[in-house]
């Protein structure tokens, strides 16, 4: 575990997390608590109680990154401390860290999606599960950042706040089509957008756009085109990626959506055997960068790769949906835990196996 990504570059950021406690009531380092829970999930540990049976073990090991003078403190007391950190303030940490240890390169895809920690959801307090919404670098397989969405809320107003904690200049953001909002468009220092129009949205420009295109075959959009053609466990796939600059039939966009300069149209055909039919896919695009037909279908194949990278290694090796940890602000603050966790697993290229062998 002896890795520059995991110490002393997070020890560091990890100390800066302000703590809460009276200061002559701490026998432990709040720095020295955490850096022990990030150690302990990331070798596997999903509990109070495996937590602290992993700092006993490996004590030795945490007293060259930290002081435990006083030994390792109990389950209650990861309990009662998770609980009572400040959320946003280990969430900037987390953020900074990872800009201190990832440069984002110029035209990279960050993929911006939310999942639903299922097990957060507690009913005898009447308290809903965790919805966290996450930015993911597709290149390089780890978590930039990420927030919670607020309580009866969703994605639409957690997305901003998201935007603003990271520097993503010169990348290009795709998100689903709860993030296409004329409210929500982002600005020059945020990157560029690639949204998805979803097909609920019959009051959005999304319908009119979908309007304009006659027999949903993009025949106004006469611009660049890209083909891919797949076979896969016995599936055959093929893409039409179409993109088109603003035209005079779409030039009412453009006063929505201020930046907007790009039109895009994937139509998937998938069939299951040569007997099956065609099962006809249609996904449209908007986007404030320049992109050419094949720049699209990387982008939006790419976007995927936060579902099968991050979302199912939380869930099958991490198994987050399965811890009932809800007191306070720890389920929230346990999940940021568990991305630390995959981002350090990821990056470990010396042993070559899957998560849970590594950890």
């Amino acid at each position: 575990m002896d890795d520059p990504m995991l110490t002393p570059s997070l020890m560091h950021h990890l100390s800066i997390v302000p703590d809460f406690r009276q200061a002559w009531k701490v026998q432990h380092q709040l720095s020295d608590i955490l850096f022990l829970i990030v150690c302990a999930v990331i070798c596997g540990a999903e509990g109070w109680d495996e937590i602290e049976d992993f700092g006993h073990a490996k004590l030795d090991f945490l007293r060259l990154y930290g002081d435990f003078e006083t030994g390792v403190p109990s389950h209650d007391t990861f309990a009662r401390v998770m609980a009572l950190v400040n959320a946003e303030q280990l969430q900037t940490a987390f953020a900074e860290w990872m800009k201190s240890c990832h440069d984002v390169t110029e035209g990279a895809v960050v993929a911006i999606d939310g999942k639903t920690l299922r097990g957060s959801y507690c009913r005898g307090k009447n308290k809903g599960a965790i919805h966290m919404v996450s930015a993911f670098s597709a290149a390089k397989g780890v978590v930039l950042g990420q927030v919670k969405t607020a309580q009866k809320s969703n994605e639409i107003t957690a997305i901003p706040e998201l935007l603003k904690l990271l520097n993503l200049q010169g990348c290009l953001v795709t998100i689903d089509a709860m993030g296409c909002r004329t409210d929500r468009h982002s600005g020059p220092a945020e990157g560029c957008r690639l949204p998805a129009i979803g097909k609920g949205e019959s009051a959005s420009f999304g319908c009119r756009l979908r309007d304009g295109i006659p027999n949903n075959q993009g025949g106004e959009l006469s611009g660049d085109s890209y083909i891919t053609d797949e076979k896969n466990r016995g599936r055959q796939e093929t893409r039409y990626h179409i993109v088109s600059e603003i035209t005079e039939e779409f030039q009412e966009l453009s006063y929505e959506w201020p930046g907007l300069k790009t039109l895009g149209v994937v139509m998937g055909f998938r069939q299951e055997s040569d007997e099956a039919p065609e099962e006809p896919m249609i996904r449209y695009y908007i986007s404030s960068a320049e992109l050419t037909a094949k720049k699209l279908a990387e982008a939006a194949r790419q976007h995927w790769h936060i579902e099968a990278k991050l979302h199912w290694s939380l869930d099958v090796a991490l198994r987050e949906d399965a811890c009932k940890i809800h007191r306070g602000q720890a389920g929230e603050n346990l999940a940021r835990v568990r991305h630390i966790a995959l981002n350090y697993l990821k990056g470990e290229k010396s042993f070559k196996g899957g998560i849970r062998r590594k950890q």
